[in-house]
């Protein structure tokens, strides 16, 4: 696993955490502990948009449906196309249950 600061160590025994769960539920009670409502609003806001950036959709367009700037649009785009592979994996892996 890659880790990208010397504050490395302390995101390992994060993502170790958030592997650890095993239920939508148990992610809720986690991240609902762990983060503020404006941080999980700010998570599901570049879910959405990556979400709706798969279904080939336009900037302007997802910008209008999921009610962020089309600056947020943007940087979603660019981890989706440059990133570490989270979003197309999660993505991916919605699909198939779907």
């Amino acid at each position: 696993m890659a880790t990208w600061t010397d504050e490395g160590r302390h995101w390992d025994e994060l993502f170790q955490a958030v592997a650890s769960l095993k239920t939508p539920e148990e992610a809720q009670a986690f991240l609902r502990d762990l983060c503020t409502i404006s941080e999980l609003d700010a998570m599901a806001h570049r879910w959405q948009v990556a979400q709706l950036l798969d279904q080939g959709l336009p900037y302007v367009e997802v910008a209008k449906r999921a009610h962020a700037s089309t600056t947020t649009v943007t940087r979603v785009a660019q981890w989706l196309r440059n990133g570490e592979g989270g979003y197309r994996l999660a993505l991916k892996r919605r699909q198939k249950r779907a």
